[in-house]
């Protein structure tokens, strides 16, 4: 397998910077512990990719396991925001051919940890849907 989508997702969730949408398929799948309907679509994945990444990435986040095989990765996360610490994996599906990611699962865990996400992942994805979003009067949201 190669793992050049695998490494640019673990490079992008310890340092949210670059370009998401060059490791996601045009019609990958993300499926979430807080929604209840798969995400389809690399723009929509990439909008909830870059939320998590900004809602938990950063110094405090850690990959702490790593399993793979000739589809993908399972990669396990800890991170701590607000004394809640939050544990989970990332099941991705990488495409033979292009070598993109075509299948992204996240699972978290404590039920606590659950909440914080969901909560989290809300105020990034309102604040990604703000900026996208005319304003009246035909001005751009900050």
């Amino acid at each position: 397998m190669d793992a050049t989508a695998i490494e640019g997702w673990k490079e992008y969730a310890r340092t949210p910077a670059g370009d998401l949408g060059a490791l996601v398929a045009r019609d990958a799948v993300l499926e979430s512990p807080v929604v209840h309907s798969p995400v389809v679509g690399r723009d929509a994945v990439v909008t909830y990719l870059a939320g998590a990444g900004a809602a938990f990435g950063g110094p405090g986040f850690a990959f702490t396991g790593e399993w793979r095989n000739e589809r993908g990765s399972v990669l396990e996360f800890r991170t701590e925001i607000d004394g809640i610490v939050i544990n989970g994996v990332d099941i991705i599906d990488v495409a033979a051919g292009d070598r993109l990611i075509t299948r992204f699962k996240v699972m978290v865990r404590p039920f606590r940890a659950v909440e914080l996400v969901r909560r989290l992942m809300a105020d990034q994805l309102a604040l990604a849907e703000h900026s996208r979003t005319p304003a009246r009067h035909g001005r751009q949201c900050p």
